[in-house]
């Protein structure tokens, strides 16, 4: 009798370790779909005030001096709104964005400053190409830059009946 109760023993400890390992293997998958949203929602908010940026300077020329000047622009007679709210850096559940500011003058981007190592690392979108190979969420610099428009005349083909 002694010695079943030794083997249920054994059997109890062994399912609790199986028990244990799977949970903590399930917990580390569940921080890693936690961190890949978070890095979904900051490119997002990113983007976000990158645009928002870019729109308000292109309706009066400079960039913005505060991220609030996105929420109400009062340069103009009717006031115009960029963005609906300053949104929080994922990251570190904060609005306090590191400000990238222009050689102008203003701000003319954000980034998070979070030290934490992203998981992705390729297949950014052409704004975000410069990401690729990033060492911290602080790399990724959501910067408004205005492209130089250069006209050139594109020969179009023409249809000969």
């Amino acid at each position: 009798m002694a010695r079943a109760a030794g083997f249920t023993y054994l059997g109890l400890l062994f399912a609790i370790a199986i028990l244990g390992i799977t949970l903590a293997t399930v917990g580390v998958v569940w921080s890693t779909q936690i961190r890949r949203e978070k890095e979904v929602q900051l490119l997002f908010a990113g983007d976000q005030i990158r645009m928002a940026i870019g729109h308000y300077r292109a309706s009066g020329g400079q960039y913005p001096q505060a991220l609030t000047d996105l929420l109400d622009d009062k340069r103009s007679a009717v006031p115009q709104r960029f963005l609906r709210r300053i949104f929080l850096d994922p990251m570190t559940n904060s609005a306090d964005w590191q400000l990238e500011l222009a050689p102008e003058g203003g701000i003319m981007g954000v980034a998070s400053r979070s030290s934490g190592t992203p998981i992705k690392v390729a297949g950014f979108s052409a704004a975000d190409a410069s990401f690729e190979k990033a060492e911290c969420y602080c790399d990724w610099k959501f910067i408004y830059s205005p492209r130089v428009s250069r006209h050139r005349r594109v020969k179009v083909p023409t249809l000969t009946h």
